[in-house]
């Protein structure tokens, strides 16, 4: 196989660190790595595949390498930047932030999902939301095969998907001190408020996994809602998620179709208090659902509770999945 050229920008962030270690795990074939930072970060050593790598600080001339791949973890504003110019240096970008998710020239790709996607990229693909990404893992199967109507979201997110600065107040918290990140205290609390209010009264969170879904499932006709609540949790986002389909169904071909979902495991044994938990999901890449069952009040709905590693499958995992699908059909 091909080894490839592969730039990391963030890679001293939280997801840039799980960058490493998720290529690392799935040994995808890194020629060259070119770890990529701010000026702050510049100088500092990484460790990967048993070498040591010089992080470099991120400018207008860090693409002028032979790069094939640079997967992005550094925020909307440096993804607007420097996006375009690896775009024009022939690199494919695969970006984790918001900044290219809703350009109707940029695929949003969820390899278990909607993996022929990544065929349309013009030189960026986007990760979607972490929150967005667990749901339609467990969405799709679903839906292809019953047709969802409608779904309701409510999000129980991690500290973590706030970055250092975001576990940094939940554990200072617990001690007592100050929170500098939230607008409130995240310890022995719940935020609903993750990302700005925005001017409809939802939060951008809120709204990224409206029209990200949409967009994933290729269909802008579902009607969706969602609440998105900040827990005072480490690791791994935790969905109700609730569906109105429009064909009837029932609860065993739900589960065997989730049984047999690539990228999903059901943890649903009540009688023995089996559920999924964000603890469990920490480190792993799978998408976890129990708490199956109907919603009596309207027909054709059902309830699941969706749990995974923000960091992991909602980040890091999904992109290097998606760097895999460029391999795959060939495009690189």
């Amino acid at each position: 196989m091909k080894k490839l050229n592969v730039a990391i920008v963030g890679v001293t962030g939280n997801v840039g660190r799980t960058f490493l270690k998720v290529l690392e795990e799935r040994n995808f074939p890194v020629d060259k790595l070119y770890p990529m930072a701010s000026k702050k970060s510049a100088g500092n050593k990484i460790n990967f595949q048993g070498q040591e790598w010089e992080v470099e600080e991120l400018n207008e001339n860090s693409f002028d390498k032979d790069i094939d791949i640079a997967l992005f973890s550094a925020g909307g504003s440096i993804s607007e930047k420097y996006a375009p110019i690896a775009k024009e240096n022939g690199v494919i970008v695969i970006d984790n932030s918001s900044a290219w998710r809703m350009d109707e020239n940029v695929p949003l790709v969820v390899p278990e999902v909607n993996p022929e996607d990544v065929k349309k990229h013009n030189g960026i693909i986007a990760n979607p939301n972490c929150s967005t990404i667990q749901a339609v893992v467990a969405l799709k199967p679903l839906h292809d095969a019953f047709g969802i109507k409608r779904i309701v979201y409510s999000t129980y997110q991690a500290v973590s998907g706030s970055g250092v600065k975001g576990i940094k107040d939940l554990e200072e918290g617990i001690k007592g001190n100050k929170n500098e990140l939230y607008p409130h205290p995240i310890a022995y609390n719940c935020l609903p408020h993750i990302d700005v209010f925005l001017e409809n009264g939802y939060t951008k969170e809120e709204m990224k996994m409206v029209l990200e879904t949409q967009k994933i499932l290729g269909d802008d006709s579902l009607r969706i809602t969602a609440t998105a609540v900040r827990v005072p949790v480490l690791n791994g986002h935790s969905e109700s998620v609730n569906v109105e389909f429009k064909n009837p169904f029932e609860l065993d071909k739900v589960r065997e179709i989730l049984e047999n979902a690539q990228g999903v495991v059901v943890v649903d044994d009540l009688a023995n208090n089996k559920y999924p938990l964000a603890i469990d999901a920490a480190g792993k890449d799978e998408v976890y659902v129990g708490r199956i069952r109907r919603d009596f009040s309207l027909e054709n709905g059902l309830n699941l509770w969706v749990v995974a590693d923000n960091i992991r499958k909602g980040a890091a995992t999904n992109t290097v999945q998606i760097a895999e699908l460029l391999i795959q059909y060939n495009l690189i």
